[in-house]
């Protein structure tokens, strides 16, 4: 979805309104995931590209990843719009000796540890590695590392922890079954009683699912997460995340008593809608079937969400099924409607909102005609009389068919016709004449 505008390519979201305070936003996370976020939105927005690519450098200058720096300084370069950013060859050179030197130490204390075999230290040895790696960026490196912590992991924690790294490299990596085998590991872990690591893996969950477009599966993962992932886990995704995905998934595919019951009347979703109070808005507003004002706040939101780094890919197909959920739950009351009443409703034009329905009642998910002469839209009610006349002879067919039954088994009995039981011989054998139908 991206588009070249003389020597400038941008995505899709420069169609849309970007409301995003930057830093408010990407105050939220820490880490690898702040500095993926910032240049995934710089690489989408030019009203943000600016602001994105020198919080990202600034960021990276507080790493040791000094490859994603060359990287990013080179595309700021690239591009023709001024960025006030200067390459620091002074910072990269000294950097990269640290990392040398930091890398040569914990390599040296790690073959001293297997050295004196002391389990303990070899698992935070290779930990410590893993980290290493992470910090500089290479995240296949940082993923050997910590696979290897498995075979020291001597307690519930040490588990929970390798598997928790492995989720958050792969993750990043873009490895949905990876990071879903390691999910699964976690789960079955015996003793998993921390609210914090079980509110993690709820989230991971929800995530993965949304990823694989399941959504009504992401929604009830995310829903199920409590308050306690608040700030425990920015490198990877915020409270702000959970109320967004749970919320816009939901919306999509929970029917409204499962809505009124898993969404509203959570208790502990409304912790999370506090920090989303647009998120909280659009559901009420779905749910008390204010479709225009439900609507409005979708399109003042979308700019964002095409910026999000996990949700982009998914924000069309969610805001389609939402918006379709809204055109049947506002005709279902009625026997028919307007259809330019519904067009204000919806916001909409009456021949933008006829190929709507066209399509929806080609999906079979609202029974209804389309009258285009006079622009009105009919429920198509079964005809109940000819129903009733169908299921009473269904029901004649199988009285018959039982009565008959029952007559000839009730003649069998009366003239003592039967099967007998096969006879065996001596060696346990049937006989091959042994069945058969005899009167006695």
């Amino acid at each position: 979805q991206r588009r070249v505008h003389g020597d400038r390519t941008f995505s899709l979201s420069c169609l849309f309104v970007v409301m995003l305070d930057l830093e408010a936003y990407v105050a939220n996370y820490t880490g690898n995931s702040k500095i993926q976020r910032l240049i995934f939105i710089g690489d989408r927005s030019k009203d943000l590209r600016a602001e994105a690519y020198k919080l990202a450098i600034a960021e990276l200058k507080k790493t040791l990843n000094t490859s994603s720096y060359n990287e990013l300084m080179h595309k700021i370069h690239e591009i023709s719009e001024p960025i006030d950013v200067q390459y620091d060859p002074i910072w990269v050179e000294q950097t990269e000796r640290r990392a040398q030197q930091q890398q040569e130490k914990l390599e040296i204390d790690l073959a001293n540890y297997k050295a004196n075999v002391i389990k303990e230290s070899i698992r935070m040895g290779h930990n410590d590695l893993g980290d290493f790696f992470y910090n500089r960026g290479d995240l296949n490196s940082a993923q050997k590392c910590y696979a290897q912590t498995k075979d020291y992991a001597a307690t519930t924690k040490h588990v929970i922890d390798y598997c928790l790294n492995m989720i958050k490299v792969g993750i990043e990596m873009g490895n949905v079954l990876h990071v879903s085998s390691y999910v699964t590991r976690a789960e079955k872990t015996a003793n998993v009683n921390d609210p914090v690591v079980i509110a993690k893996l709820r989230a991971v969950s929800g995530l993965l699912q949304l990823k694989q477009r399941r959504y009504k599966y992401a929604a009830r993962k995310l829903l199920e997460t409590t308050i306690d992932i608040s700030g425990n886990y920015s490198d990877v995704m915020s409270a702000q995340d959970i109320a967004v995905y749970a919320g816009l998934t939901a919306l999509a595919t929970f029917d409204r008593s499962e809505l009124k019951e898993k969404v509203i009347d959570n208790s502990t979703f409304k912790e999370f809608l506090e920090g989303a109070p647009e998120i909280r808005e659009l559901i009420n507003d779905f749910y008390s079937s204010r479709y225009t004002s439900c609507l409005r706040i979708l399109e003042s939101i979308r700019g964002d969400l095409i910026l999000d780094i996990h949700l982009h890919d998914h924000v069309s197909a969610l805001y389609s099924m939402i918006r379709s959920k809204a055109l049947i739950q506002y005709f279902s009351p009625f026997i028919s409607v307007s259809l330019e009443t519904m067009a204000a409703a919806f916001d909409t034009s009456v021949a933008g909102l006829e190929k709507e329905l066209a399509a929806l009642i080609m999906d079979k998910q609202i029974q209804a005609r389309i009258d285009s002469h006079n622009k009105v839209l009919y429920a198509r009610h079964a005809d109940q009389r000819n129903s009733t006349f169908h299921h009473a002879l269904v029901v004649g067919e199988n009285y018959v068919r039982d009565t008959k039954a029952l007559m000839l088994r009730m003649n069998l009995l009366k003239h003592d016709f039967v099967v007998r039981a096969p006879r065996t011989t001596h060696l346990g054998m049937e006989p091959l004449a042994g069945r058969a139908f005899s009167r006695s």
